[in-house]
């Protein structure tokens, strides 16, 4: 009886990571949408090539080498060994703890799930670039960069803690980082901040005497779709950061997640709304969706 629920928690720990990792990658939809809605109608196809493609890029830089950079060392194609690996040790572990001791309430899940949620992760840090240089780069260019801050940079800085190997300065100030606000979003900020700086401002959003254009969104029903996508897919992103449901106390945890992501986007959204009436006099959808 014991190793049937040991088992069981195996599988919906597991289902549970693949859940929340559809979720996220759903994400990458919303990125597509907000992006695509919000830069002129000239731009919009390579726009939705840009997000695409940056998936898949994301996803195969991770796989090669990414993966294992952030939590065992990299070679060439070392995810599919890491995980591999990671799979037959869970699988022998949850077999053993099953007949010795049951169930413990800790969280233990498929390494392949693990992957898989950490790599929609990779993809959403890249695509907080795409939304920043957006109608100022060229293609092969971001993704040329994408192939460094997937397959290097972000694997690195990420192993400095969800990978254990904390440099100096970080060990010593206890960092952690519970869903990624500062692995994922401070990460993807800062390359989009050092992109914005090297490009420049979009061309005709000056005037040659520093008056501000406002340059409006080509199709913003698809930018609130995006939006709503996004939304939806903070619950993955957050919910599954709790890494376990399938005992009371993770599922509780899960829930109050849930509860609280759903709070925090709501707040953000009125706040906006009343920043954008006090300082234009009118509400902004713009500001409301971003």
């Amino acid at each position: 009886m014991e190793n049937n629920i040991f088992e069981l928690k195996y599988a919906m720990d597991t289902f549970y990571f693949l859940v929340c990792g559809a979720l996220v990658m759903w994400m990458a939809a919303g990125f597509a949408m907000l992006e695509a809605g919000l830069v002129r109608s000239k731009n919009t196809t390579e726009i939705l090539l840009k997000n695409v493609a940056l998936f898949a890029v994301a996803c195969t830089m991770y796989l090669v080498c990414g993966y294992h950079f952030m939590y065992d060392g990299g070679i060439f194609l070392s995810g599919v060994t890491t995980v591999a690996q990671m799979d037959d040790a869970a699988i022998a572990q949850v077999l053993a703890d099953s007949a010795e001791a049951g169930f413990d309430g800790d969280s233990v899940y498929s390494g392949a799930s693990d992957f898989f949620f950490q790599v929609v992760f990779v993809a959403t840090a890249m695509s907080i670039v795409s939304g920043a240089v957006a109608e100022r780069m060229k293609l092969w260019a971001f993704l040329a960069f994408a192939v460094f801050m997937t397959g290097f940079i972000y694997p690195i800085e990420g192993g400095w803690t969800w990978g254990g190997k904390a440099v100096p300065f970080i060990g010593e100030l206890s960092y952690s980082d519970y869903a990624g606000s500062g692995i994922v979003h401070m990460a993807g900020a800062t390359a989009a901040l050092a992109g914005v700086l090297l490009l420049g401002a979009r061309k005709g959003k000056y005037g040659a005497e520093g008056q501000i254009n406002a340059i409006p969104g080509a199709n913003l029903p698809l930018a609130t779709l995006g939006t709503f996508i996004l939304w939806m897919g903070w619950f993955g992103f957050n919910g599954g950061s709790v890494l376990a449901t399938a005992s009371v106390e993770s599922a509780n945890a899960v829930a109050i997640v849930f509860m609280n992501t759903n709070a925090a986007a709501a707040g953000g959204l009125i706040a906006a709304l009343i920043v954008a009436k006090l300082m234009f006099g009118k509400a902004d959808l713009t500001m409301a969706l971003n």
